[in-house]
């Protein structure tokens, strides 16, 4: 028989991490295992709207996180060739008036530290590092979950098993084998631009969306020594999984030769560039029987709504709920989580397929883009997303 009211999860990212700690508030052992031998992670932005950052702050995570993050005033969305802004969308206290909670900018180092140190302060969740996913059984009690690091293994009888192991979930890959992650056609380039080189005239109270003819650049502030975040998405065939890989600038440089000036300079005050390409999962892989997933393992996301962190986070909280109504039955938990993330984690992927397009346009269709924009005004932009930050557990 299953250890009474214990669980396992396979993934110490921040799906992982707030999975731990959500289930554990409802009375659950948790057993916490991640591949790597070090949660290090690298130096990322990361944008957590309302619907995540109040999870976050349920949590106890508010005194942590606020001192590290930045809450912008706005959205400045800005026309890649003039440099001129299109719209301006409110943020800062309207949004957190509007919501109940902050719109943050986090490095994700940051993040992934304050779960960490909540976790490890925590009775009750032990924290595995260096163990990898190997075999998952089911019985009627729950599971046998297997871990290898080197030569060892190791076994637990838990109640359930959790994968929260990432875009190329090796859960995923033994339970729901017919669920790849499929290549979007476009990478990501990111840099971060020390504090002493940001090109004068960027505004550090405000995330800056420059679009482009098949391209877009998002930057943002973080917090502490004064950085740049900044994220440049491009139409391309190179597809080697993964998210770290060491970009070379000139390559970089060259998509954005014909951008304005101060796009170009943003991108050439980044000295270190990595590039990852974009996978999604679409359809996602959910539960079955005594195995249920979470965040990227899941649902992987294109980042065109800035919410994939945000939707890890939204499923610890949704399965933490389901699991406190339902704890004698957790098949049917699951089921429950499932029917109540499937069509929501479908919008937020079309949202961000939309997204990506729109972002992308050129020609007439970009000019009425940018007049629709205009027209419409940041508050009524803004109110249009209210189903997705208003969001609530």
């Amino acid at each position: 028989m299953a250890p009474a009211r214990t669980l396992a999860i396979a993934g110490a990212g921040i799906g992982g991490l707030t999975a731990a700690l959500a289930l554990n508030r409802i009375g659950y052992r948790i057993i916490l295992f991640e591949r790597e031998a070090h949660l290090t992670e690298t130096g990322a932005g990361l944008q957590l709207s309302p619907n995540a950052s109040h999870i976050l702050i349920d949590l106890g995570l508010e005194q942590r996180l606020s001192a590290a993050a930045v809450a912008p005033d706005a959205i400045s969305i800005i026309n890649a060739r003039s440099g001129r802004e299109t719209v301006r969308i409110p943020l800062g206290e309207k949004i957190r008036a509007r919501h109940g909670a902050p719109y943050w900018l986090l490095h994700r180092p940051d993040l992934q530290a304050a779960l960490l140190a909540q976790v490890e302060a925590t009775p009750g969740i032990e924290l595995r590092l260096g163990w990898q996913f190997d075999d998952v059984s089911n019985d009627t009690n729950g599971v046998t979950v297997t871990q290898r690091r080197s030569m060892s293994r190791r076994q637990d009888h838990v109640q359930a098993l959790i994968g929260a192991d990432g875009a190329w979930s090796a859960v995923r890959r033994q339970v729901f084998p017919e669920v790849r992650a499929q290549f979007s056609g476009r990478i990501a380039w990111r840099g971060m631009i020390d504090a002493t080189r940001v090109p004068d005239g960027f505004d550090r109270r405000r995330v800056q969306l420059r679009m482009g003819s098949d391209a877009h650049l998002v930057a943002y502030p973080m917090a502490g020594a004064g950085h740049v975040n900044l994220v440049a998405i491009v139409n391309d065939q190179w597809r080697r999984p993964g998210w770290n890989e060491i970009g070379d600038p000139t390559e970089i440089v060259r998509h954005f030769a014909a951008w304005h000036g101060g796009a170009r300079a943003m991108i050439e005050a980044v000295t270190n560039w990595r590039k990852w390409a974009l996978f999604e999962v679409p359809g996602g892989a959910f539960a079955k029987d005594h195995i249920v997933m979470l965040g990227d393992a899941a649902h992987a996301m294109l980042p065109f709504a800035a919410q994939g962190a945000a939707m890890a986070i939204e499923d610890a909280a949704v399965l933490a709920r389901c699991i406190k109504a339902q704890p004698d039955d957790l098949p049917a938990a699951f089921r429950n989580y499932e029917s109540l993330r499937r069509g929501r984690i479908a919008r937020v992927q079309r949202t961000s397929r939309r997204n990506g397009q729109i972002y992308h346009l050129k020609g007439a269709p970009r000019i009425a883009r940018d007049r629709t924009m205009q027209l419409l005004g940041g508050a009524r932009l803004l109110a249009r997303q209210d189903w997705l930050y208003g969001w609530r557990a």
